[in-house]
Parts: structure tokens; sequence; C-alpha cells
């Protein structure tokens, strides 16, 4: 007689480590909690720096399975580490709409975008002493055309053993006309996939975690359908946190990210695991 099967084993990541003390606390709750087993840092956002890294290593550290990554950031308000980036706003980066809208008329430049890439892996290198385990993009930048090429040539030359991080899932009809926002990532990923792998880039086999953080949601419903179909080490994006005075000067994403904590930390949370079979460790 057969046994039961095997777990699958997913990843679960908080993006947004770095942005500010009250994202950092959630995120280091949850890694401690075994909620979460990955997390992508910011290294141009306020609440990042000595302190901060080697309170991530030493939750990340009690984990079987917790990988650090770095969260590449391209868009607004924060600033680039290279001296010559363009385009900016002021002294910014563009806004994600307008980084996107250039990278469509092809008028980016991928070598500028190339040298701010490896000028935030090597400070990731500098705070944590290693490279990063995976590399993914601050509102899915590393997905835009032209920004892509940029970005894969520098995880090659500074990280080639991360993974990276692509939108892609398998999304159903329903989905796709229901998720926008899903649709969108799913295109933009497949040519991704396809300079990744032209590279020998790994990547994510199917992701899930878009939605839309502009009207309040039941986030255990979402983890649901999020978790529905995923298979083995398919990745889930999620943004828990706790909202402080700092979160709200720099990003619009606030109470929605305690929700997100709430159900994460829960029983309820570790039930839906338990019932779908999934496993983080």
């Amino acid at each position: 007689m057969n046994g039961a099967a095997p777990p699958r084993r997913i990843w679960l990541c908080a993006d947004d480590y770095g942005l500010s003390d009250g994202v950092n606390r959630a995120i280091l709750a949850l890694i401690e909690r075994g909620r979460l087993n990955a997390t992508s840092v910011m290294l141009v956002t306020p609440a990042i720096g000595r302190d901060a890294a080697a309170a991530l290593q030493a939750a990340a550290g009690k984990s079987p399975r917790c990988a650090i990554g770095l969260h590449v950031t391209l868009t607004a308000p924060f600033r680039p580490l290279t001296l010559h980036f363009r385009p900016l706003d002021g002294d910014m980066f563009l806004p994600f709409p307008k980084l996107l809208r250039r990278g469509l008329l092809r008028r980016l430049d991928a070598e500028l975008v190339h040298a701010e890439v490896l000028a935030q892996v090597d400070a990731f290198k500098d705070l944590f002493g290693r490279a990063p385990d995976f590399v993914d993009g601050h509102q899915h930048v590393q997905l835009f055309p032209q920004v892509r090429d940029g970005f894969l040539r520098a995880v090659k030359e500074r990280a080639a053993d991360a993974w990276v991080r692509q939108g892609g899932g398998n999304l159903k009809l329903a989905e796709r006309l229901a998720a926008p926002k899903a649709l969108v990532l799913d295109t933009l990923s497949a040519q991704f996939r396809s300079k990744a792998a032209r590279l020998g880039l790994r990547f994510n086999p199917a992701f899930a975690g878009a939605y839309d953080f502009t009207r309040a949601a039941d986030f255990g419903a979402l983890m649901r359908q999020f978790l529905d179909g995923l298979p083995e080490d398919g990745l889930v994006m999620c943004h828990p946190g706790f909202v402080d005075e700092t979160l709200k000067s720099l990003d619009p994403l606030t109470t929605q990210r305690e929700t997100e904590y709430g159900y994460l930390a829960s029983e309820d949370f570790a039930g839906l695991l338990a019932l779908n079979n999934v496993t983080l460790a």
C-alpha cells in the first residue's frame, strides 16, 4: 500500500526587508515562527544597515530553509547607488509606471541598469558577507523590457549561483480574466525566463501572490487561491509588516501589510498549509 504523498515544498517570500523598522520586525517575527522561508532585502532604503542585516541573519540561521535575497530597487521614491544613473525624477528613480513605459518604448539604457544592479549586489555582499540566495525586483522591475537585460547580466556576473524571480504562474483562463495584474506579470515573464535560461540562470517554476493592493482583501481566501496547484518550489510573494511613520512616508501599501502579517502568524495559515500538504521546511 502506498504511503501518503510527500508534502510540496514551496517558497513563501516576504518582500521589502529594509523598507522600515515595522516591516523588518514583522518579517523577523514570521521567520522565527517558521511562517516564512525567504525574504528579499532592499539596499537603498532607510531601515537597512549592519544591525538589520545581523538580525536577519540570526533569525534565518534558526530556520532550516530560509533564503535571503536581494530586492533590486529601481523606482521612486528611492535613489540610485550609482552616480550617473538615468533617467531620474529629480534625484530619485522614476515611478514604476514611467519606468515601464520607457522600457516598452525601448528608451532605457540597459548598461546603466546593469551598473546599478551590480552596485546593489555589491552592497548586499558587503552587508551579508556573501552573495544573495536569489535576486528579484521591487515592483517587479526585473521583468520590464530593457531592465531585464541589464538585471540578468549583472546577476550572472556577481551572483551566478543565485536564482532569479519570474512572475509567471499556471494561470487558468478565469484567473487571467479576473486578475489583470497577474496576467501582465505572466506576459512579461515569458521573455524574462527565456533570457535567464540562455544565461544559465535558474528561476522559480511558478509564481503567485499578485493581487490588487488598493482594495481591502480577504488574505486567507487569496492564500488558498495562491496555493492551489502551485508546484514544488513554486513561489508565493507576500508583504507583511507593521505600519510606522517611515512606511507611510515611502509606500502606499500600509494597513494591508498588517492584515497579511496577522494571517501568516495565525493558526488558520498553519492549518491551510497542512490541508494542502504544503511545507516551508
